[in-house]
């Protein structure tokens, strides 16, 4: 089901594209600002993005309460902004019926911002607690080091993101400066609207002209050409195992950002003949990825990113790489776009409402290499190429048709699902999203190292899957290892076939382990990541010396029990996919539900970081009074803990299920609060609950309507689905959820609470940080 596209300009000079996309369930708006980072005094660092923050808190139409963030949060959606170094963006997804609400507050509030000057104060607090963060991170501190290769000159390599020191609120020249920035960026002639959504072209035009004519009028403005980008030739350079490569262009010519995209597209290709698979054939490669890190006016910095084995030599790979690149430039692109053309329609295919919207609002559809494009990156490449190394004129080829992007016919042949699998009929099959899951039980004391071996046999598949727009993922939790694959139906059959070929017999190269490690996440990221493993509760067990081979894989699987899911097939897919899963390894069988033991578990994981964080999951069985309480507190929640007493800019809460277990996550990270004092103010705020819960009838409805399959993502119904199997309810049903949400009374909702308080049914507590008393089982 193609798209079509109407572009209009307002009154006031807004450009607006509506997209119309009839297989979407939902609605999205992206706005996005001609202005950013480097528009702004250099004196004041920080102060486009200080003024995004600022938008989010209100103002007198729609306080903080009824604002965007708290308007979106109750219906279900997603929001969010980004300040670049020239633009700045903002943008949401939402259930079809809140669509109009939301883009009313976003384009009140990006018109009529508040100034008051406490909210500013504390919200510079977030602000300086967030450069806390980014000055301790080291994946940070080593991004903004590469970027110091720019000219001091150039705005690129100053520091940007702001703090408590330049930001001064007080100053009445910043507060000048701050609101002559809204005045002269934020009007119509220097931003975009993108609206995309399954409504027609005249329901969303008739949306857009509403909510836009807030916009004050004004005319396009031309933002200063920075100075040049590089004063001398960027050196790679090598930290470890990590090789950092800067490739600058400056004086390009339109149809740059094209260009880069199609570049790094095959660039990042994994196919037999491309740079990727010589250095990995070579063993010299670990991890590969390129990406722009900016663009404007003609200028771009690209970066090479590649993890390199301990047998590689930098300056070989550096080699390779400029032999591909001039290889790239002299080839034949006219079949290579025609694949192009294909991976963009499959991106589009698949794209959420809010991809889609923000593709729009950057003016980058998902189209073929144009000629202006083309011209572009021959002359990009040129530019790269002036002073590289001299050419070894390696066997290169250019990557063949992708199979993954046909979609061949399934003949409808009859064959029974195998016994492990529930086919669950609660993603239509006119979504044109199919997903499944395959979980099993082990028991040899050998997963955890074969889990590496299988995980990086799949690897390439992943990466060709990727490119298709089939998301394919393996993960390993205490006992479990689970497959999940989405996305086109006929395509994801294809992808499980593979990969239960994979899995059942790695490839000879992935035997050999890897030895590079994965940078470390912010701490709530690294809580998060454990979170599945320490809720199952399983240890790891000891490992077997030896050298692993093929047969521990087969003894694994003879041992093995599995269970699976399948939603959003039609019948002659499902066909093929209940073929294609004849071949799961491992014997069919359920798997008892996760057990939580009702005690207060705290797990310290070490080593502690540069900043506290806690994440707390309580588990509550009743799903329906669970989102419900969740529903009432999130807004509560953030506004306490981040706004009033400022712990950090990461502060959370939500209904989450994992393992089968559905509970509230609360989440904090804080660069001051120790962990034992986090844990103090969640407390503090739980305990007030059951005295302020009522039944408000319109939040129950606003709920209920939220789980219909329709303002639901494909995503969260295939998981549901999923999660409900693992909670031992295959046969679980939204319509019984969204009724049963209708009839939680004020008792129930403030027992639930109570029973949360008291940890009725256990809390988990993972912390970078020691337990805070006695009344805790804690670990580490």
């Amino acid at each position: 089901m193609p798209s079509t596209l109407r572009h209009l300009t307002l009154d006031n000079g807004l450009q607006v594209t509506l997209r119309h996309a009839p297989q979407l369930k939902r609605c999205a708006a992206a706005v996005r600002v001609m202005a950013g980072s480097h528009d702004t005094p250099r004196r004041y660092a920080g102060l486009a993005h200080f003024l995004e923050h600022l938008l989010f808190l209100g103002n007198e139409r729609f306080p903080l309460d009824d604002a965007l963030m708290r308007y979106v949060q109750r219906h279900g959606g997603q929001v969010n902004a980004s300040t670049r170094e020239r633009t700045t963006e903002y943008f949401f997804e939402v259930p079809q019926a809140a669509c109009a609400g939301a883009l009313e507050r976003l384009c009140e509030l990006l018109a009529r911002p508040s100034f008051d000057i406490p909210r500013q104060l504390r919200e510079r607090e977030v602000i300086h607690a967030e450069f806390i963060a980014w000055s301790r991170n080291a994946q940070a501190q080593a991004h903004f080091a590469l970027l110091q290769q720019a000219s001091v000159r150039h705005p690129l390599s100053a520091f940007q993101a702001g703090n408590r020191f330049s930001l001064p609120v007080h100053s009445h020249d910043f507060q000048t400066a701050l609101q002559h920035f809204h005045q002269r960026y934020y009007q119509g002639g220097q931003m975009r609207l993108s609206l995309s959504g399954p409504q027609s072209l005249d329901d969303l035009q008739a949306l857009a002209q509403h909510a836009g004519s807030s916009i004050a009028s004004g005319t396009s403005i031309a933002q200063a050409t920075p100075p040049a980008l590089v004063d001398q030739p960027l050196a790679p350079t090598l930290n470890g195992q990590q090789l950092d490569l800067l490739l600058a262009v400056e004086r390009q010519p339109a149809g740059l950002d094209q260009a880069i995209e199609f570049l790094v597209t095959w660039l990042t290709d994994t196919h037999a003949g491309g740079l990727q698979a010589a250095l990995r054939q070579r063993g010299w490669l670990e991890a590969f990825e390129c990406s722009p890190l900016y663009s404007f006016a003609g200028q771009a910095l690209l970066h090479v990113r590649a993890t390199l084995s301990d047998a590689s030599n930098a300056g070989q790979v550096q080699a390779l790489l400029f032999d591909w690149l001039r290889f790239f430039r002299d080839a034949d692109w006219r079949l290579l776009n025609q694949e192009y053309a294909r991976v963009q329609q499959r991106r589009e295919q698949t794209a959420t409402a809010l991809d889609l919207a923000r593709r729009d609002s950057s003016a980058q559809p998902y189209l073929a290499l144009g000629a202006e494009a083309e011209a572009a990156l021959r002359t990009l490449l040129d530019d790269v190429l002036e002073h590289s190394p001299p050419a070894h004129e390696h066997p290169w080829c250019l990557p063949p048709a992708q199979p993954l992007l046909d979609v061949p016919r399934s003949e409808l042949t009859f064959t029974p699902a195998p016994a492990g699998l529930v086919v669950s009929p609660l993603l239509p099959a006119q979504r044109q999203h199919g997903v499944v899951y395959l979980r099993w039980q082990l028991a040899s004391a050998l997963r955890n190292p074969l889990w590496q071996v299988l995980d990086q046999a799949l690897r390439p598949l992943r990466e060709r899957a990727g490119r298709a727009a089939i998301e394919l993922r393996f993960e390993a939790t205490g006992p479990f290892w689970q497959l999940r694959c989405s996305g086109i139906p006929s395509a994801v059959v294809m992808v499980v076939m593979e990969a239960l070929e994979t899995l059942r017999r790695p490839s000879p190269a992935s035997w050999t382990p890897k030895t590079a490690s994965e940078p470390e996440p912010m701490p709530i990221r690294a809580l998060l990541g454990q979170l599945p493993e320490q809720l199952v509760g399983q240890s790891k067990p000891t490992l077997p010396t030896g050298t692993l081979n093929q047969s521990d894989v087969d003894a694994l699987w003879a041992h093995a029990h599995w269970q699976g899911l399948a939603t959003g097939f039609d019948e002659p897919t499902q066909q093929a996919l209940n073929r294609a899963l004849q071949a799961v390894p491992g014997h069919p069988q359920a798997q008892r539900p996760v057990a939580v033991e009702p005690v207060r578990r705290w797990q310290t994981l070490l080593p502690p970081a540069s900043e506290h964080a806690v994440l707390l999951f309580c588990p509550l069985a009743d799903e329906a009074c669970a989102r419900l309480l969740a529903h009432h507190i999130q807004g509560p929640f953030y506004q306490r803990l981040r706004v009033e007493l400022q712990l950090g800019y990461a502060v959370f809460s939500a209904f989450r299920q994992l393992q089968g277990c559905s509970g509230l996550l609360f989440g904090v990270q804080s660069p001051s609060a120790t962990p034992a004092q986090i844990l103090t103010h969640i407390r503090e705020f739980l305990a007030a609950l059951p005295h302020t819960l009522d039944g408000n009838a319109d939040i129950r409805q606003a709920l209920a309507e939220q789980l219909d399959e329709a303002s639901m993502s494909n995503a969260e119904v295939a998981e549901w689905a999923w999660q409900a199997q693992l909670s031992g309810r295959p046969q679980a049903s939204l319509e019984r959820l969204q009724a049963t949400v209708l009839t939680v009374d004020q008792a129930r909702l403030r027992q639930c609470a109570e029973d949360l308080l008291q940890a009725r049914q256990g809390w988990l507590c993972l912390a970078n940080g020691p337990a805070p008393s006695d009344d805790w089982q804690a670990t580490t």
